[in-house]
């Protein structure tokens, strides 16, 4: 063979199998998530036009290989779900592709549900489509179908502070996309507070714990709350309103950019109205919020989330007639008031977050947030009381006759500046390693001055011979910034034995604060197990260290001088409060009257040490600024989910808890304890009516224990009557959701619902009390006088989706 024949073929055998290795494998990888952003566990993944597929694992993720192409078409699909079909154009030989499912309506409509999902974790998923149109007083909040679950309970229906097995309104935290958010300080009743940092029109998926949660969740020791707004796929919108107020959400989305706005405004002065104390009410809160994802690549993502909260309420009040006691012994309390309440919360705040897969198994997260809070209170009321035995004059008279004045001027800024790296390491199918480091930034500005004089039965109180004194007055100086630190990882492990399926999770968290130099850990392991043999029951155990670290009104510890000046000091020698969690449960799924439903019971007991005790006077908590008590905490939650209805929510919830606090050597309850909670929350729609639902919320607790001014528990204290309040609501579909392939002509094919809403707040005119205002008769014998929270009222509401 001629030599140029021969070095011809030689290179035509290098090229060709270079060639074919250049034309060989694509390896595709990623993760199937539904609308919540929930994985998609066992969906179907094929290459179009081969026999080349798999399926999705517990986690959502699936890895496949094909034959490298200029164009690949793959499916996914699952039941319930619709068929999802993605084009690679001339792929290259590591391709990652999540996708989302969406939910397929018309089969769902005829796939029937056989089991309820067990809870295996410490942090439970909750289901958010019937909030919005729920009848709650505060405008559909989340936090008012929280007060609904077993383990929570509310303050009262105006505000969306609750309490979780015992713990303060403080100890929960609270996340938006990962993002740790904070409350108003200043707030003292719900009249003041406004909305709720969380818009129940952007929510897309709700994560909650009421104790035993993994060590990625920060320094609060009683409960998680983990909120995620959704992406929109395409154009879509609401907008809603009442006679309390509006609210407009609007969102769009690609595949390479989504964005979602949000714009509400309360003014529930006609709810205010129906209190005692008869005035002008003129509050006015507004909020907006936006939530921005561009995907610059398949594996960066950029994401934006902004709120802005403009929150006033204004107040003259006019008088106020109340009567209490007993039916024999009635008593009338009257008073005419002079002057006026301005109070300001404003809340900016701000994150941007960049999402970057440098691997198929691991995701990094990189996030700096701020926020910004502009807080202050103002008022000047006085006022000339009259407390009489109720009745005719020959049954009783005059117990007493005085007068007040209150008069503050409070002033807090705060800012909090936070700079994230998070990331997630799947090692295997089994494990996945959670880990994060962030620094955050605090500095707050408290100018604070409110006192309060007071002359009874024609003394002023207190009554010295030789000056005037306040019987209460209070002042406060302070600039502060501290730096905080903090670490952990955590390993989710699941697998399989023998015996069942098992999930572990298992982490450490540390963290410092420079203001008072303390360091501290934080183990944390959950423990769940479905047995292969009765695989309807769902086990979980929960233990670990949590801390309540200190932000800021837990370290202002009140210093009272000879003449009874009281001055706010800090002390840098505050430590964590300190709380040990125990925790066993079990979920049972089962099938009554045709439908699915889940019971679920949790026992706990929490050690509690390095406490610093609190009072609560309606929602305004005073700490004494001392690590001085220990205590404990135990329980039991019962709860009851099931579809009574096809397609619509319902539970009953059942908790008993005993508090106790060791306060100065006395033996005390917490102040945020109840005995007893039930909760309902009920939704039904009418047979012969599919257009009409009908809603229902109940809340039905042992009152709180309550003490007299500027004392503690220790001194003594009583109990609140019980809070009981039911909430009912109608709605109306003008516009039913169509039905999939259902065809829509006019104004109609723009629109997804019409409803039309009647509420009834508390259905059964129940008066509540929030708090007392204490008087002196001219025996000084002192009177409890009950501030009664809203009576029954009636809300129209309109909501449109499109």
């Amino acid at each position: 063979m001629p030599l140029i024949f021969r070095i011809a073929l030689s290179i035509l055998l290098t090229i060709l199998p270079a060639a074919a290795a250049g034309q060989g494998k694509v390896k595709l990888h990623g993760k199937v998530t539904d609308a919540n952003n929930d994985p998609v566990e066992f969906t179907t993944v094929r290459i179009g036009g081969t026999a080349t597929g798999t399926t999705t694992s517990l986690e959502g993720d699936y890895t496949l290989t094909c034959a490298k192409a200029d164009t690949i078409v793959v499916y996914f699909s699952c039941i319930g779900f619709r068929e999802v079909k993605k084009t690679l154009i001339d792929p290259q030989e590591d391709v990652a592709l999540n996708v989302l499912l969406p939910m397929d309506t018309e089969l769902l409509q005829q796939v029937e549900v056989v089991e309820l999902k067990k809870q295996t974790g410490s942090v439970d998923r909750l289901d958010i489509k019937d909030i919005k149109r729920s009848p709650d007083a505060s405008g559909g909040s989340v936090e008012a179908v929280l007060t609904t679950m077993a383990g929570v309970t509310g303050s009262n229906e105006m505000s969306s502070q609750y309490s979780v097995r015992g713990g303060s309104y403080d100890e929960n935290s609270v996340y938006i996309n990962g993002i740790e958010v904070y409350r108003p300080q200043l707030v003292s009743s719900g009249q003041q507070e406004g909305l709720s940092i969380i818009n129940p029109d952007l929510v897309g998926a709700i994560g909650f714990s009421t104790g035993g949660f993994p060590a990625e969740y920060g320094d609060k020791m009683s409960s998680v709350l983990d909120i995620t707004y959704r992406q929109p796929e395409a154009f879509e919108g609401s907008v809603s309103a009442s006679l309390m107020g509006a609210s407009l959400a609007l969102g769009q989305g690609t595949k390479r950019f989504s964005q979602l706005h949000g714009i509400r405004y309360k003014k529930n002065s006609s709810l205010l109205s129906s209190m005692d104390t008869k005035g002008e009410y003129d509050p006015s809160f507004f909020d907006y919020q936006t939530s921005v994802t561009g995907r610059i690549s398949e594996r960066l993502t950029v994401s934006l989330l902004g709120n802005i909260s403009l929150n006033r309420y204004l107040f003259t009040p006019a008088n106020r007639t109340t009567t209490f006691g007993t039916s024999t012994d009635a008593k009338q309390f009257t008073v005419y008031f002079d002057g006026h309440e301005r109070d300001r919360f404003e809340t900016y705040f701000g994150a941007l977050s960049v999402d970057w897969r440098p691997s198929r198994g691991t995701s990094l997260q990189l996030l700096g947030s701020g926020y910004l809070t502009n807080e202050l209170v103002s008022y000047d009321i006085s006022g000339e009381y009259w407390l009489d035995q109720a009745g005719t004059s020959d049954i009783g008279g005059e117990l007493g006759v005085g007068r007040y004045h209150e008069h503050a001027r409070n002033r807090l800024k705060a800012s909090v500046l936070a700079l994230t790296l998070r990331g997630q390491t799947a090692v295997n199918r089994q494990h996945t390693l959670s880990y994060g480091v962030s620094v955050q930034s605090e500095k707050i500005m408290d100018r604070s001055r409110e006192w309060e004089l007071r002359d009874s039965a024609g003394f002023s109180l207190p009554s010295l011979p030789d000056r005037l004194q306040m019987v209460y007055n209070l002042a406060s100086h302070h600039d502060i910034s501290s730096t905080r630190l903090s670490v952990w990882a955590q390993d989710a492990w699941k697998f399989n034995t023998s015996a069942g399926f098992f999930t572990l999770n298992a982490g450490v968290r540390l963290s410092h604060w420079s203001f008072n130099k303390e360091t501290l850990v934080s183990p944390r392991v959950t423990l769940g197990f479905i047995p292969d043999r009765h695989p309807g029951w769902g086990f979980r155990v929960a233990t670990g260290l949590y801390y309540q670290a200190p932000f800021y009104k837990e370290f202002r510890m009140p210093v009272t001088d000879g003449d009874g000046n009281r001055t706010i000091i800090l002390n840098n020698q505050i430590k964590s409060q300190r709380s040990f969690h125990l925790i066993g449960g079990a979920d049972y799924t089962f099938r009554s009257f045709g439908r699915p439903f889940r019971l679920s019971g949790e026992v706990y007991y929490k050690a509690l040490s390095n406490l610093v005790p609190y009072e609560i006077d309606n929602l305004k908590i005073v700490y004494s600024g001392l690590n001085e008590s220990s205590g404990h905490a135990m329980g039991l939650d019962m709860k009851l989910f099931g579809q009574f209805v096809p397609g619509s929510d319902s539970w009953i919830s059942f908790s008993l808890m005993n508090t106790s606090e060791n306060l100065r050597g006395v033996r005390v309850p917490r102040p945020t304890d109840r005995s007893y909670s039930l909760g309902l929350f009920f939704t039904d729609f009418f047979p012969k009516v599919p257009r009409l639902k009908f809603s229902l919320r109940g809340i039905f607790m042992q009152g709180l224990p309550s003490t007299s001014p500027h004392s503690s528990r220790d001194k003594g204290y009583f109990r609140m009557p019980p809070y009981k309040r039911v909430d009912a609501g109608l709605s109306y579909a003008l516009v039913s959701p169509p039905k999939e392939g259902e065809p829509r002509t006019g104004l109609k094919r723009h629109l997804k619902s019409v409803w039309l809403g009647l509420d009834a707040f508390n259905l059964l005119d129940i008066t509540n009390v929030a708090s007392y205002y204490w008087v002196t008769d001219v025996n000084d014998i002192q009177y409890a006088v009950p501030n009664y929270l809203t009576r029954r009222q009636f809300n129209v509401r309109l909501s449109v989706d499109f």
